[in-house]
């Protein structure tokens, strides 16, 4: 079987196998020839020492635009080390639950200060949630002295029973579903023993 070790990302022939060579450990079983492009001396060595027929291509070199030299090259280079350790420290301390504004990059300054918007927005839907749980308990409360308050009309039913007697003891007509007061003032005209 032939292998073909490379870190390309696209262009792979579907006739072929292929193999990342930054994930190389060690020769596969089953190899006969192995092609590997780019510069991958860990894989070339281990597969002539299992006596495998190796050949190397060169990798297609790609150029840095709008890098003049390599002074350049490696300030932009600092620039994104720097950038990635200030997110690095932010994204830690996040994790930890503790947000530290970072000490550089831009990138990081303005990742900071969106978290602290959201940071913020949380806090006031916090309150907020927190403001409406005490409405909530404020109308529970409401609610139960209202039941309470609702007890009375089994009071006044009982009253009413009681004027119902009254009347029906004395033979005294009245509507079925005649109110409190009607009755108070039959039984008041009732005559005194």
């Amino acid at each position: 079987m032939e292998l073909t070790y490379s870190n390309q990302l696209s262009g792979f022939d579907p006739e072929k196998r292929y193999r990342n060579p930054e994930h190389f450990d060690k020769p596969e079983a089953g190899v006969t020839s192995v092609l590997v492009i780019g510069d991958w001396p860990s894989v070339v060595n281990a597969y002539d020492a299992a006596g495998i027929d190796v050949s190397v291509k060169e990798a297609k070199r790609f150029q840095i635009v709008g890098a003049g030299n390599q002074a350049e090259l490696e300030k932009v280079i600092a620039a994104l080390r720097a950038e990635h350790g200030s997110i690095q420290i932010l994204v830690d301390g996040i994790e930890a639950g503790e947000i530290h504004r970072p000490e550089s990059g831009d990138l990081a300054f303005r990742l900071f200060e969106v978290l602290g918007a959201i940071h913020a927005s949380v806090g006031e839907l916090t309150t907020e949630r927190d403001g409406l749980l005490l409405t909530i308990d404020a109308l529970r409360g409401e609610i139960e002295s209202l039941k309470k308050g609702a007890t009375a009309p089994d009071d006044e039913a009982g009253e009413i029973t009681a004027l119902k007697a009254k009347l029906d003891e004395a033979n005294v007509q009245y509507r079925a579903n005649a109110s409190k007061e009607s009755l108070e003032k039959l039984v008041a005209e009732l005559p005194k023993e």
